[in-house]
This record gives structure tokens, sequence and C-alpha cells, in this order.
């Protein structure tokens, strides 16, 4: 007898919801909800993203984890929600096609890595820090001093590669070219309306118009096929209380600039 999470679901559309910065927490709910999907052959997958982005290696985690559902037959259809920029890009060009609002926040493609150079401040209350080390660059962007030019150029090119990895994703996902891709991947953002215009963004229109889309690519109902919701995030009674909501958001920029300092980052930041 198989397991009731093991069943087939050879008529039905997932569906899985990416929201918020893509880091760990992220990363481990939204892969365990692609491999139940993966597990009960959905023929198809909703793949609903609100997001400005996170760390490179958990967005390519999860664009990696897309790919090999899509290989298993399963059509995917990416919708963007009020923001999917940088990291939530390259998860969204992992989908077949993908569905924006017109005023969908897009597009941020590009790196960026930052540090905080705290030492006028240390010195000013007194604080210094002695450092012994192995190598020339293992205290690289280190709070108490600036980045010499060495490390600047070293760090240019960690971040020139990553940049290359996200223009060759985007290239082969959208089916443009690197070049075409170059063009409007210098960190801007657009709205839904001019992604489609730039070939990110294959129609416009709402979750809904999405799921009808992924039915369709399966073969399914658009008018009665309603999606299953896999990797929901946990509920938590303090998101009842009042102002909980800005707290969050305060608590997940503050993560942004100190959990973060120094990683490279496919992340919109205005």
């Amino acid at each position: 007898m198989a397991w009731p999470w093991r069943r087939k679901s050879r008529r039905k559309l997932a569906r899985i919801a990416i929201e918020g910065p893509i880091a760990g927490p992220t990363r481990t709910r939204v892969l365990k909800a692609l491999r139940e999907v993966e597990q009960r052959e959905f023929p198809a997958l909703l793949l609903r993203i609100d997001s400005p982005g996170g760390t490179v290696g958990d967005s390519q985690e999860i664009h990696a984890a897309i790919l090999r559902l899509r290989a298993k037959g399963c059509r995917v259809v990416a919708s963007f929600g009020n923001i999917s920029a940088s990291g939530g890009v390259y998860v969204g060009v992992a989908a077949e096609k993908i569905v924006a609002n017109a005023g969908s926040i897009t597009g941020s493609i590009g790196v960026i890595l930052r540090g905080n150079n705290l030492s006028r401040l240390l010195e000013r209350i007194g604080i210094q820090f002695e450092t012994v080390k192995s190598g020339l660059y293992k205290d690289i962007l280190s709070p108490d001093r600036a980045l010499t030019d060495a490390e600047r150029e070293l760090l240019q090119s960690l971040i020139d590669s990553s940049y290359h990895q996200f223009v060759a994703a985007v290239a082969e996902g959208r089916g443009l070219s690197e070049e075409e891709v170059r063009r409007f991947a210098d960190g801007r953002v657009f709205s839904g309306a001019q992604a489609q215009q730039l070939g990110l963004v294959d129609e416009l229109g709402d979750e809904d118009a999405a799921r009808r889309l992924a039915a369709r690519l399966a073969d399914l109902d658009e008018d009665t096929t309603r999606p299953i919701s896999f990797g929901k995030p946990p509920k938590r009674f303090a998101g009842l209380i009042p102002g909980r909501a800005l707290l969050g958001s305060l608590s997940d920029q503050l993560q942004l600039e100190l959990g973060w300092s120094g990683q490279p980052l496919w992340l919109h930041r205005p």
C-alpha cells in the first residue's frame, strides 16, 4: 500500500509560494515542497514568487530543483507577484512560462556585495582589533579597516563570475542571447509590462491567469482545476500581534545588513 504522501497526482495542479528573502529557511522549505511535487508526479506546478531575491547559492539550488522537476515532465509556470527581482528572477527563469502583473516590480539582474567599514567609529570609541591570519586575504571585508586595492580587485572578479552565471541562466531560460540580456542586466528594475517587452515575461496577468496557463500546458481543465499548496510557512501566533509585521520587516532588513554582510547577493536593495 502506498503511503498517502506518495500517492500519484497526475490530474492535479501543485502550487508553491516563494515569499520574502531567498535564504536558508526559505530554501529548505521550497526544496522539500519541490521533492514532494516530484514524488507525487504532479503534471503541473504554479510557482508564485513575491521576493526581492537573496543569497546566490540558495537561489541556484531552487533553480536547479525546478529544472529537475521539469525534466521529469512537470509543466512549471511562474507567477510574479508584487516583486520578483534579482534572485527571484533567477528562480523564475527556471519555469517554462512566466506571467506577471503589469505593475509587478522585476529585473534587478546583477550581484551586490557589501561590507561594513566601521574603522572610524571603532577608533572613536577606543576599540582596536588584533588579527592573526594564515593568508593575505583571510580577513577580507573585516569591519575594522578599509579594503585595499588588491582586495577590491579580487572581490570584483568574484562578483563578475557570479554575474556571468546570472546572465547565462536568464539567457538560457528565456531563449535570449547573453548579449541581449546584458543590455538590460545592469541592476535596473522594470514593471511587468516593460519586462514583457524585453522578453523576461511571457504574459501579463494575475495568479489566476498563471494557474489557467499551467492547467492548459498540462492538459487539465482550467475552469475546474484548483492548485494544492505545498511548503506553506508555519503560522505563528505572534503574527497576530499589532505591529508584528513591521517588526518582522525591520528584522529582515537587519539580517540583510548584518547576517549577509560580505556575501555576494542576488538581491534588489533599494
